[in-house]
């Protein structure tokens, strides 16, 4: 189900810091036109620890409503903690969605029996497929692949997101879980080896940007046809690595508004780029010739 590119959907806001439900909804079609795999919304790109539970599953409904079943959606449910997340994973389920994509604790570094004791309570608590998300260098704690391992063996709990950054750990990830565990990258710029070590995909920020370009890339991957997406790499690798010139969304976000996708709001602690990083992201998006390419605000 989970398979291919999907995107970890940011939330735009009003001016006024409200949630920008028409926005969204275009944000949403828009992905879906251009043939993304999966969706991911109220993921950490989607600024989720600022969102109040209501705004998070009204975001989860809007995009389920939009999807219509056309591609699968996979919500955001983490957090540090165990009880509030099944909390949340539930009305998730009770809303429809197809699973929930779940960031490990943060701040209070569970050890590694911690870590599989808190995902086996979420998927005994709920039917859902989960796909466990490591990112240790925003979380402080990694999952290593022995544990995945051990979670594998759970029935509803069907993958991982691997943003380690370390290509011999996503290796060993792949070498240690069954075959029908699914790996997928979670930074853009590694999606080609991950797949080529038999990794399933990307959760992808870069394709907020370029939907179709990177589902192209991710698909010419998955058919072998390395060449063509080394390509479609070459040619983006800059907006992806400009994406993470300041903490994410916050890249991101600022170069979908040079779009004319969405109104440059963040909730603190986010806030604008500097100056000379706004430059940047100016300069790249020019350069891919995507300044006010695809406009969906009114």
């Amino acid at each position: 189900m989970f398979t291919g590119c999907g995107t970890a959907l940011v939330t735009p806001f009003r001016r006024d810091l409200s949630l920008d439900e028409e926005t969204l909804r275009k944000l949403v079609q828009r992905q879906i036109q251009a043939g993304i795999n999966f969706l991911v919304p109220c993921g950490t790109t989607g600024e989720s620890p600022t969102l109040t539970r209501a705004e998070h599953l009204r975001v989860v409904e809007i995009t389920l409503q939009e999807a219509k079943g056309k591609v699968p959606v996979l919500a955001g449910a983490g957090g540090y903690n165990t009880q509030e997340v099944i909390d949340l994973a539930r009305e998730l389920e009770r809303l429809g969605v197809d699973g929930i994509l779940s960031v490990t604790p943060y701040y209070n570094k569970p050890t590694q029996e911690g870590l599989y004791l808190h995902f086996q309570a979420i998927a005994a608590a709920v039917k859902l497929p989960i796909v466990v998300y490591s990112v240790q260098g925003r979380t402080g704690v990694n999952v290593e692949p022995a544990t995945l391992a051990r979670l594998a063996q759970i029935e509803n709990i069907v993958g991982v997101k691997e943003a380690s950054g370390n290509v011999g750990q996503m290796a060993n990830v792949l070498y240690e879980t069954p075959t029908s565990f699914t790996v997928l990258c979670g930074d853009d710029i590694l999606t080609i080896p991950l797949i080529a070590l038999g990794g399933r995909g990307v959760i992808s920020v870069v394709s907020n940007q370029i939907p179709a370009e990177m589902t192209q890339l991710v698909q010419a991957c998955l058919t072998n046809n390395f060449e063509t997406a080394r390509l479609i790499q070459a040619r983006y690798l800059p907006l992806m690595n400009i994406n993470f010139v300041e903490s994410n969304p916050i890249p991101v976000k600022a170069a979908m508004a040079l779009m004319g996708l969405l109104e440059p709001v963040y909730r603190l602690p986010m806030c604008p780029p500097s100056a000379a990083n706004q430059a940047r992201i100016e300069k790249v998006l020019d350069a891919a010739g995507l300044v006010g390419r695809m406009r969906v605000a009114s």
